[in-house]
């Protein structure tokens, strides 16, 4: 058996690693070993730092980007740290090895008057229209992610204080303020989905069968409803969870505010959507100033 061969058996029978996983490990490596193949008899031992940013070169080269570069390279990583816990190397050549830099991507984000002329889309009538409404306006109100809204419960919310708690990543929970007419929504749907279905215990979505919700519906209601009012390429959860945060900076709130509601372990996660506020700024004082 390979090095290549021993590594991959590692990753799938004792890391546990998706099949779908490996075989991706098992690309990068074919593809970095066969660049030398045609050039030169390598042996692993030998490989050094100079050897892999030539690869990197002739990637970058070929018109790859830095992010699939860098995921090549984690590749590196994990197998060379492999062979050093083996034995089969004294040294570590991706120690010195460096990824090509990453831009910044800026997290796309609906408008503030599409956002208002959403409010007056037609959903339909009965359960589904007003659950869907519910679920647009869940997202873009609170923040929350895809995950976090499939999981909430009728219990999660407190009536009285006009609060949502909820259940982020690593199991951390955090309580996010809602509106009145949130709360009046939510109240509609229960009283659908009562006379749709009965008193049902669980989760707060359903589909129209009565089933809690899952990814792809979610998915699906996100993108019919927000065609409606946006030619944008993108059109997730996720967006309405980006807008919520860019139309809360943009009219005056805290950074740290901002990432106390969205749940996020530090300041850095949060601090992308300054970008985009200032680059809406920026575009307002081109326009705007006569010197600018």
């Amino acid at each position: 058996m390979s090095f290549k061969e021993s590594f991959l058996s590692y990753l799938q029978y004792e890391k546990r690693y998706s099949a779908h996983t490996v075989i991706s490990y098992d690309c990068d490596l074919t593809q970095f070993f066969e660049f030398y193949s045609s050039a030169e008899d390598i042996q692993i031992e030998d490989i050094t730092f100079k050897d892999v940013r030539r690869w990197i070169v002739f990637l970058m080269n070929e018109g790859k980007t830095s992010r699939t570069v860098n995921r090549k390279l984690s590749s590196l990583k994990s197998f060379f740290k492999y062979l050093l816990r083996e034995s089969v190397i004294d040294s570590n050549p991706m120690d010195r090895v460096v990824g090509p830099k990453q831009g910044k991507k800026l997290p796309g984000f609906v408008a503030e008057h599409a956002m208002q002329v959403l409010r007056e889309v037609d959903f339909g009538e009965g359960f589904e229209g007003v659950r869907d409404q519910l679920v647009i306006e869940m997202f873009y109100q609170t923040g929350m992610r895809l995950s976090e809204l499939m999981n909430l419960k009728e219990l999660d919310f407190d009536r009285s204080a006009s609060l949502v708690k909820v259940l982020g990543k690593r199991n951390r929970e955090r309580i996010i303020p809602v509106s009145e007419g949130l709360m009046r929504l939510l109240d509609q749907y229960l009283d659908q989905r009562f006379k749709t279905f009965g008193s049902l215990d669980g989760f707060l979505f359903v589909t129209k069968k009565g089933v809690p919700v899952y990814e792809k519906l979610l998915y699906r209601i996100v993108t019919k409803h927000l065609s409606k009012i946006t030619t944008m390429t993108k059109r997730s959860p996720h967006v309405l969870r980006h807008t919520f945060a860019t139309h809360l900076l943009n009219n005056g709130a805290e950074l740290n505010a901002v990432k106390e509601l969205l749940g996020h372990s530090n300041l850095s996660a949060t601090q992308i959507y300054t970008h985009t506020t200032f680059e809406r700024l920026n575009n307002i004082y081109k326009q705007a100033h006569p010197r600018a």
